[in-house]
């Protein structure tokens, strides 16, 4: 009996324990229902799709004459640096820029930051003998001949700080037909920091993004670093130290580099170290440069200098014709396979004969004092004053590659605005100098590179943005009416 009562006790208490139990939970979940819960869905959040609309206005003068949508990279960005070697324009005489025509748009395009400056970090101790780099990786193409057709087609451009801007830049070299790109290699951005130094990265980028692109690459060499020399541009105080410099870059671009320009401009004090122009001793850089470029890869084409074409002779500038006799009196004949040339067009259309436009009262320059003959220079066919001065010198079987060459819009620089033409005729005089070099040059002429596809630092204070035929704009393509003919244009 006790037994029976004992269970009787443990189930009642069971019992009372669950209905205890049962009523907290009851208790919680009308806290719950009562409070808590929501029964309204959730919003679902759809974010919004942003388009933005880009109307550049460049400047009070110039406007754009097309917009083209930007060309998707998927290359990464890099650091906004000044590109070390952007070419500068001759004495009297500019070179290249343009003034739009269509409605200027309303906004005006987002300055690129303040450039940064930097040096080359050593990839390696300096070695006491000449380095043989590596082969950047890709396989030689087969070699190309010396000998180019008349004319080829090539634009100069700035691929070295963006690789996303280079990218699209080439690809606009690539749509308008043309088959080179011209770039400076400046010497001090590649062994800068010490003798033996080298920093391939960029140019590593430059010359694989040119073969992707399908386009031949001829690289101006230049900027000595300043453990060689002075500050300013100029020849090294050793010139075995560029022997060494174009022998380790041949080497390493061995079948992918198919051109390279010895220096810019030695007949101006400034491309010369402040120093006075010397036929002589550029003539002692370009055989060193060719003796060791033919050395690591014999089919490279070794381009010398490209000259600036001015009417002053003292030791401030030379004018190219005479430079060029200087070069030959010292021996250079053997040391460069095509002769490098610049052909500004000045006021000048580009059929004018230079006999008629240094007469001419506004084609000539008529505030220039200097005698008649020199006076030639001021237009794009002064280019075959230099041509004769080979044949005088038995060179006639070599070619010339007219590096530079264009007409400015610039209604801002005095010492070029006196010869701005309007972009309607830039683009006219671009398309015709084309024309008259394959139907009266072609039995000598080589590669024609037109100056310039913009520099994306470059502003309206700077004279070369005036020479352009895009606009420094970007992610937005904004291209001059230039580039459209000059893409419309049988090649």
């Amino acid at each position: 009996m006790q037994s029976q009562r004992k269970k009787s006790n443990t189930t009642q208490l069971l019992l009372a324990t669950m209905l205890v139990a049962m009523g907290l939970c009851a208790g919680a979940f009308s806290i719950w229902a009562l409070f808590i819960y929501d029964p309204t869905p959730a919003a679902v959040v759809v974010p919004a799709t942003v388009t933005s609309v880009y109307t550049p206005t460049v400047g009070a003068t110039p406007s754009p004459t097309k917009a083209k949508e930007p060309i998707a990279t998927d290359v990464p960005p890099s650091p906004t640096q000044p590109q070390a070697g952007t070419p500068t324009s001759p004495i009297h005489n500019p070179t290249d820029t343009p003034i739009p025509t269509a409605e200027p748009p309303t906004a005006t395009p987002t300055p690129l930051p303040p450039p940064l400056t930097a040096t080359p970090t050593p990839t390696s101790p300096p070695p006491t003998d000449t380095p043989v780099p590596p082969t950047a990786t890709p396989t030689p193409r087969p070699p190309k001949p010396l000998g180019m057709n008349s004319p080829e087609y090539g634009m100069q451009a700035f691929l070295w700080w963006r690789p996303e801007v280079a990218d699209r830049d080439l690809t606009l070299i690539k749509e308008a037909g043309f088959g080179w790109v011209k770039q400076g290699f400046g010497w001090r951005d590649i062994e800068g920091a010490c003798k033996g130094c080298f920093d391939w990265s960029v140019t590593d980028r430059i010359v694989e993004q040119v073969e992707r692109h399908g386009l031949d690459l001829v690289v101006r060499l230049d900027h000595q670093p300043y453990w060689a020399g002075e500050y300013t541009n100029g020849p090294p105080a050793n010139y075995a130290d560029f022997g060494d410099f174009v022998y380790a870059l041949t080497s390493r671009y061995k079948g992918r580099i198919r051109a390279y320009e010895i220096w810019n401009e030695p007949n101006l004090s400034r491309e010369w170290g402040e120093r006075p122009p010397n036929p002589a001793e550029y003539t002692a850089l370009l055989k060193i440069g060719y003796q060791r470029i033919k050395e690591a890869d014999p089919h490279a084409m070794v381009i010398s200098a490209g000259l600036t074409p001015t009417s002053r002779w003292d030791h401030v500038a030379v004018p190219d014709v005479e430079f060029l006799k200087g070069m030959y009196a010292a021996g250079a004949k053997p040391y460069f396979d095509v002769l490098g040339a610049h052909g500004a067009g000045f006021k000048a259309p580009p059929e004018a004969d230079p006999g008629e436009v240094a007469a001419h009262p506004v084609w000539g320059n008529p505030g220039d004092p200097s005698p008649l003959e020199r006076k030639r220079v001021y237009c794009f066919r002064h280019v075959e004053d230099l041509r004769q001065v080979m044949v005088e010198n038995g060179d006639a079987d070599k070619q010339v590659a007219v590096l530079e060459f264009g007409w400015t819009t610039d209604p801002i620089h005095p010492d070029y605005a006196w010869h701005a033409v309007t972009e309607e005729q830039q683009a006219d005089y671009f398309v015709r100098a084309y024309q008259y070099a394959k139907e009266h040059w072609s039995a000598w002429i080589g590669l024609m590179s037109l100056i310039y596809v913009a520099d994306p630092d470059w502003t309206e204070a700077d004279e070369q943005y005036w020479w352009a035929i895009t606009y420094p704009s970007y992610p937005e393509t904004w291209v001059h009416l230039a580039y459209e003919k000059l893409k419309a244009m049988p090649k």
